[in-house]
């Protein structure tokens, strides 16, 4: 009998967070039990535990194996004839190299060099493989209703076709349905292409019971719905939704006269099956090569590699500055050659310029529109905080109406100043426990447009914005805000700040969730005879819900993203998104203007190219990448959980402790508890007015006594070099990201366990008064919790309408250059001030700094909440505070004088009439 709990094991689907996991483990699993047989010398197959498991591991991999080129159906099934055959040898062998293949993904990169690929081709009836070992792979569909010999036929001529000296190789996976396509699409990144006929089955032969967890996201799909009359072309249209990046081509029955003209738009290219596949094989290989060209990157490869004279700016440029230097060789061995070759100020001769790209820079940014499924795409070189600024200053003027959130960065609050427009403050829901804020409830914007609507304001508002997803990873429902939004003012111009959220477009269910797509979605909704129809029945009904004219709505979207944030890119290389119905019509020259005037003329070669080089990666590894993210946040997640001495000090906070439950119609509270395993986030991704993003981890550390500060600086970033943005009083913030490795994750863990020892140790060897201390402060940090406060209000002075939403920020933020206006008073002097009555105005922004928002704004009023959460900050780094000075506030004689002024301007304005 197998004694090793190891062995005993059962593994289940419901146990994995995802497919991948599933697989990679059920191969190991059979790995584990053939060398365990081996090592008992083949003694044990009479074992009926051992046979249940091989047989399991059998079951789950035959059906998974369907979905993937390699190693494939055939192969795990030859693998069960040798073990049925006895011929156990080879059966421990075979699975040994297929588990190091598939773990090192050497069968990526070194294709039919190695044994296995020999095996694997004999058994698919193939002929040698003699392939050169440095070829990039990817994975072919061919969704058709072939025979076997057919399909041995085709392999065998595309394998014919292929050519030793090209870059990219494939392999073919041959698939007879919709639903086993959608399946291989979901578990299988490898998969860079689809070619479809038009007349395919519906629904999957296969048992699908081992996999059903992992496709429950099939159902959004609504698979029931599919066009029986041609189910190709309502295949290609999935893909299109679902993984955008696949290249699609079409194998038609039908005359060309017949072809739709969705059909064509869907499609990269239609054949016929009487065509040549030497065609479809060159389709197939052109395709690949556009997605992987990165003009700006190459452009600058290329000029590093020519002999210049350089008789311009930058004396750096060539290296010549610092390989000639006695003084700074380190440097120079420190960075390399390449980065001084490619370094130039020169704006011509294939480089291109940024602030009037014609050349590889146009070409990269329009690959990049692609790629993020924007209508324009441009790249910024010195952060979102600029790309912000941009997009204000393009699209706002002085006295608009801005609807913004109140704790978004602070560039979004100096760019108020910059365009002159009002800001009204929207507050998020607080969540007190843990010292954070939450979202702006979609109540809470129509109940401020609305007042807008009532004081006839609402022609002046211009813009809402708010940031998505945020440091705590509260995502918004995007299209359920812009729906609602647009249902009473239908130009409303949005701006979602993604800073955080630049990966979300790569992967199914965050996507969704997205400022492009969603805005590409509603463009389409509203543009339907459907929508019309069920517009004007709702008029007609007796209780009409709020619903966007079509014949009024514009689709107006801009998105901001930190590209370097959560994706490959180099510091500072950001982009900005723009999906603008009026844009050409209306946008276009001001947001040039601002795009110039905040745009360095001597950008940075390097983000550039790094961004283009970026985004060739996503278009290829980007679903993967951004679903193994995912995977490993999950698993830290799991781990913290389930770890018993863990959790005498830690908790990862749930979907329960971040978003209220009436935001949450799903009922999800969790991703992942140690009883019911894995919760499927699809519903609530899809309906729920909030959801979190599991690759932003909270942890909640109040039982340790230690703030969340000290615990950063302290703990982790001096003892273990772990590297976080942003904690609370009582929690500290990890992210994992497409960088994260499985490592990285066990590092953490091993982590949090040694400064578990360290606590517990010190614990144990404190008196008496010391415990108590540490006593005293776990109950500050776990039952006493300052207040979260809104925004109060702007100081009479600097509203923009008496009584209505809206300051005027730039007036106060300018005022205060005037320093005989200004004066300080220290924090802890403040209470007694207030007390005494008096009004106390900022004159300056305050943001502590992480987060990084302002919890005050030139020309806000102080009250006695923010001076509270105030005393409270345990951050050390607060923008506009000096503790030597204190707060920085108008005085009382300007505030007077400002009264007078603004109420004399008002009579003027009212006699004018």
């Amino acid at each position: 009998m197998i004694e090793d709990v190891t062995y005993n094991k059962k593994f289940k689907a419901k146990d994995y967070f995802n497919i991948a996991q599933y697989r990679s483990d059920s191969w190991n699993n059979l790995k584990l039990m053939a060398n365990h047989f081996s090592k008992n010398n083949f003694e044990l197959s009479a074992s009926a535990a051992f046979s249940g498991r091989i047989s399991s591991s059998f079951t789950a991999l035959k059906t998974i194996e369907h979905y993937f080129a390699y190693p494939g159906v055939k192969y795990i099934q030859s693998l069960e004839e040798m073990y049925k055959k006895g011929q156990y040898a080879a059966f421990t062998n075979s699975i040994s190299e297929v588990v190091r293949s598939l773990i090192s993904e050497s069968y990526r990169t070194n294709r039919g060099a190695t044994e296995i690929d020999e095996k694997r081709k004999k058994m698919l009836g193939d002929g040698k493989l003699h392939r050169p070992k440095k070829q990039n792979y990817f994975e072919v569909i061919v969704v058709d209703d072939l025979g076997d010999d057919e399909r041995a036929k085709v392999r065998e001529k595309f394998e014919q076709l292929k050519n030793d000296n090209e870059q990219f190789t494939y392999d073919v996976i041959f698939l007879s349905n919709l639903e086993d396509a959608l399946i291989a699409l979901l578990f299988n990144p490898n998969i860079q292409t689809a070619i479809i006929r038009s007349g395919i089955h519906k629904k999957s032969p296969l048992d699908l019971t081992s996999i059903q967890s992992f496709i429950v996201g099939l159902d959004s799909i609504k698979l029931g719905e599919a066009d029986n009359l041609d189910l190709g072309l309502n295949l290609g249209k999935i893909i299109k939704l679902l993984r955008p990046e696949i290249d699609l081509f079409y194998i038609s029955d039908i005359s060309v006269s017949q072809l739709s003209d969705s059909t064509l738009n869907c499609f990269n290219r239609v054949f016929y099956r009487t065509e040549d596949l030497q065609e479809i094989h060159l389709s197939v290989l052109h395709a690949i090569k556009e997605r992987y060209k990165t003009p700006f990157f190459s452009a600058l490869v290329d000029y590093s590699k020519k002999p210049t004279g350089v008789f311009h700016a930058m004396p750096i440029s060539r290296g010549n500055s610092i390989f000639r230097s006695s003084w700074l060789e380190d440097f120079g061995n420190f960075y390399g050659k390449n980065i001084f070759l490619a370094e130039t100020s020169a704006t011509t001769g294939g480089l291109d310029s940024l602030l009037q790209p014609t050349g590889p820079l146009k070409k990269a940014q329009e690959l990049a529109s692609k790629a993020y499924g924007s209508m324009s795409t441009f790249f910024v070189t010195n952060g979102t905080s600029t790309a912000n600024k941009i997009v204000l200053q393009a699209l706002v003027r002085p006295d608009d109406v801005v609807l913004i959130d109140r704790d978004c960065h602070k560039s979004h609050h100096y760019g108020m100043v910059l365009s002159g427009a009002l800001p009204v403050y929207l507050d998020s829901y607080p969540v007190e426990k843990y010292s954070m804020y939450g979202a702006v409830p979609l109540e809470e914007i129509k109940h401020r447009l609305l007042k807008l609507k009532s004081a006839r304001r609402l022609d002046n508002v211009k813009m809402l914005l708010l940031t998505n997803c945020t440091f705590d990873g509260i995502v918004y429902n995007v299209q359920k805000v812009m729906h609602e939004v647009l249902a009473i003012k239908p130009d409303m111009i949005f701006l979602w700040d993604e800073a955080w959220f630049a990966f979300a477009g790569f992967t199914p269910i965050y996507k969704q969730r997205t400022a492009m797509f969603s805005a590409r979605m509603l463009q389409q909704k509203y543009r339907s005879q459907a929508y019309r129809e069920e517009f004007e029945a709702n008029k007609k009904s007796e209780n009409p819900v709020p619903m966007p004219d079509p014949d009024l709505v514009k689709i107006r979207v801009y998105a901001t993203q930190s590209t370097h944030k959560t994706l490959s890119s180099l510091r500072q290389g950001s982009m900005i998104h723009i999906y603008d119905e009026l844009f050409k019509r209306k946008v276009e020259d001001s947001f040039h203007e601002a795009y110039k005037t905040h745009t360095s003329t001597s950008p940075s070669y390097q983000i550039l190219a790094s961004l283009d080089a970026g985004r060739r990666q996503v278009m290829f590894e980007g679903y993967e990448m951004v679903e193994k993210s995912i995977e490993m946040a999950m698993v830290l997640r799991s781990k913290i959980v389930t770890h018993p001495r863990l959790k005498k000090f830690f908790d990862v906070l749930t979907v329960e402790n971040n978003i209220p439950e009436e935001y949450r119609k799903s009922g999800i509270i969790e991703y992942f508890n140690p009883k019911d395993g894995w919760t499927r986030m699809e519903e609530a991704w899809a309906n729920d007015e909030f959801v979190l993003d599991p690759t932003k981890i909270n942890l909640y550390i109040g039982r340790t006594g230690v703030d969340g500060d000290t615990f950063k600086n302290k703990f982790l970033m001096d003892q273990f070099g772990i590297q976080i943005n942003k904690t609370s009083r009582n929690s500290v913030l990890f992210m994992t990201n497409i960088g994260t490795t499985r490592s990285s994750v066990a590092y953490l863990i091993s982590v949090l366990l040694k400064i578990t020892d360290q606590l517990e140790k010190q614990r144990e060897a404190m008196s008496g008064v010391e415990l108590k201390i540490v006593e005293k402060n776990i109950k500050s940090l776990t039952e006493d919790f300052p207040p979260l406060p809104d925004f109060s209000h702007f100081h009479s002075s600097f509203q923009a309408v008496p009584g209505v939403p809206g300051g005027n920020i730039r007036e106060a933020y300018f005022l205060s250059y005037d320093e005989t206006k200004c004066e300080f008073i220290r924090r802890e002097d403040c209470k007694a001030a207030l007390e005494s009555g008096r009004e106390i105005v900022s004159a300056s922004f305050v943001i502590p700094y992480p987060p990084g928002f302002p919890i005050l704004v030139p020309g806000q009023v102080l009250s006695h909440e923010i001076l509270e959460f105030f005393i409270n900050l345990d951050v050390k780094e607060i923008h506009g505070y000096r503790d030597e000075l204190g707060l920085r506030i108008f005085t009382q004689h300007a505030l007077n004088r400002k009264k007078t002024a603004t109420a004399m301007m008002g009579a003027s304005a009212m006699n004018g009439r």
